[in-house]
């Protein structure tokens, strides 16, 4: 039987090599170097070839004292959660305000999408931030059938924020900022987490005019059938992103170096297994954690 993936014959050495379990001694070594570039105090990540990592404490702690903190490598919020949940698309933090979120998530369920029963069409979960209020009409505070609707002027009013909740100053939230390429699907706390997130794995999954993505028809296309299917697909689309991007630069630093060895019809083997590293570390096998 064939191949179905004419890339599993072309590549499939460096496939392998990809998905390679790494040796103990290089994650070992790869975890030293992390904590000591993070700085992190009194902890230490021991790699065992059986047993796989374990974080372990080497000094003591005050209750209630912060131990380690970090930004995560990757991540993605359901499909489903983006209807309940206006977040940060960098580090998932609520955005907007409280009143916005409210009025947010009642318009949506409205329109018969929230958490418990969503709509699966395309322009209901594909525009859920930016919202033609002209389409309010009244909206049920709920789903179900029998409860008060809520005049399309008060969700207005919330989402316009002509409407402020008491005590909603007490829960103050970041400001939204667009995506730099100018999609509709990614907004950001801050214009950092937007920088960070485009310099990571967005450019090449955005959907808007700046987007870097070589084929944008492919990309909707993909991005329409994860939703449709299973989103842990946009995920593994951006630890590729991620991986693509990151060779990139290094390829980019390595020819400044002077090396001409690496061109641009060459795969520097070496350079994409540098920039895969962070991903192939989170290979696993039994978590310990010891204190």
């Amino acid at each position: 039987m064939g191949s179905i993936c004419p890339f599993d014959v072309q590549f499939g050495n460096e496939i392998i090599a990809l998905l390679k379990t790494p040796a103990s001694r290089l994650a070992q070594e790869y975890f030293d170097n992390l904590i000591e570039k993070r700085k992190c105090r009194g902890i230490r990540v021991k790699v065992d070839g059986e047993l796989g990592k374990g974080v372990s404490a080497n000094d003591a702690f005050d209750e209630g004292e912060l131990v380690f903190k970090d930004q995560m490598l990757l991540g993605s919020q359901h499909s489903i959660n983006k209807m309940d949940c206006f977040v940060c698309s960098f580090c998932f933090r609520f955005i907007g305000s409280i009143e916005f979120q409210i009025g947010r998530r009642i318009y949506l369920q409205g329109y018969g999408v929230s958490a418990n029963c969503h709509s699966d069409s395309s322009d209901a979960e594909g525009d859920c931030t930016l919202m033609d209020k002209s389409a309010l009409g009244e909206c049920s505070t709920s789903g179900s059938m029998g409860k008060t609707p809520l005049p399309k002027e008060i969700i207005e009013s919330l989402m316009d924020g002509h409407l402020v909740l008491p005590y909603s100053e007490m829960f103050s939230l970041p400001s939204v900022f667009p995506c730099a390429g100018g999609c509709e699907e990614a907004f950001y706390c801050s214009k950092s987490c937007a920088e960070s997130d485009w310099e990571m794995c967005h450019s090449l999954l955005c959907l808007g005019e700046k987007s870097k993505a070589s084929s944008p028809r492919a990309l909707y296309e993909f991005m329409e059938h994860a939703n449709d299917t299973n989103d842990i697909f946009i995920l593994a689309a951006k630890a590729i992103s991620y991986t693509i991007l990151r060779y990139k630069n290094l390829k980019e630093a390595y020819l400044k170096g002077g090396d001409e060895a690496c061109n641009g019809s060459t795969i520097d083997m070496s350079l994409l297994l540098e920039a895969w590293k962070p991903m192939s570390m989170g290979h696993k096998k039994r978590y310990l954690l010891g204190f």
